[in-house]
Formats: C-alpha cells, structure tokens, sequence
C-alpha cells in the first residue's frame, strides 16, 4: 500500500500544473487536485497496475474538474475579486515573460477539448496513448485536436501572419 501512496505523491506537481491551466485559479487548482488524491486514495482498489498511474490520476481530475464546469453551468456564480485581481497581473517586461502570457492568453481561449488535449502532451509530457486514455477518446481524435489546437495557438501568437514566437512543437 505504501507503494502505491509514494507513486501519487510523486504525481502531486504534476497534477497542479495541469489543474492550476486547467482552472486558471490557484486556489481552485488547490482543491481540485485535492479532490483528485481524496478520491485516488479512497478508489486505490480500483487501480490496475498495467501501467504508470499517473494517467489513471489525470483522468480522476479531469474527470472532477468536467464535473465542476457542468455543476457552475448549471449554478452559475459571481467571480471573486481576487480571481479577477490575479488574472489582470503580469510579468515583468522582459519578451519571454511577455511571449510565455500571450501563449497562456491564447491556451485560455482554445475550446476545452483541444486544451485539456494540448496540456497533457505538450506540458504535462504524456505520449499520444496515455493522453488518449486520461480524456477517453482514439488516439486518431487526440492527433486531431492536438493539430487544431496547436493551429489555433499559431495564428493567436502571430503578427502579421509572421510567429512572434517559436513554432509550438
């Protein structure tokens, strides 16, 4: 059992960074990756071990975070101050910092499919299989939305027609 507890431990940093870009919200990225390891633990029963257990944990919370967005959709709320306060900061002045917001601008406006796609293989380095199985989809449909995704981010970072930054692999 220990086993298993240090293999999602070693998953926490992970799971923040995609919750926190799939949120936008520090806070809420906090509780929902909390949400995800409550329920890892309490269903660990239910893992299989043919594989890394880090997709079988991205899947609780995307599946949590899916949850969510139909639960606000259906009960919508007023955004706090704070949330609006830390959405409006921005990096210093320098081009990496301006050119790493932009593309965060840009990963915000993508339709949740071609992001949630685009942040586990892109950010989160999962191959094409295990992305596919987190979002349960063929792997055909990831190749799709990674390549709409990536399009999209192109035109929404360039100038001119012309990237202002370096082609998205």
């Amino acid at each position: 059992m220990g086993e298993i507890l240090d293999e999602i431990a070693d998953c926490v940093p992970a799971l923040r960074r995609y919750a926190r870009a799939l949120t936008h919200n520090r806070d809420g990225a906090d509780d929902l990756v909390q949400d995800c390891l409550e329920r890892a633990i309490r269903k660990r029963s239910l893992w299989r071990p043919i594989g890394p257990i880090r997709p079988w944990l991205f899947r609780i919370l995307l599946n949590l975070h899916r949850n969510e967005l139909r639960h606000l959709r259906r009960n919508p709320t007023a955004a706090s101050l704070d949330e609006f306060t830390e959405r409006l900061a921005t990096p210093g002045s320098q081009f990496e910092h301006a050119a790493l917001a932009e593309t965060a601008r840009a990963m915000e406006r993508l339709p949740d499919e071609q992001r949630e796609a685009l942040l586990l293989v892109a950010v989160e380095g999962l191959d094409y299989r295990q992305a596919a199985e987190v979002l349960e989809i063929p792997v055909g449909t990831l190749m799709s939305r990674l390549g709409r995704a990536r399009t999209a981010l192109r035109q929404m970072t360039s100038e001119n027609g012309r990237p202002v930054l370096k082609a998205i692999k």
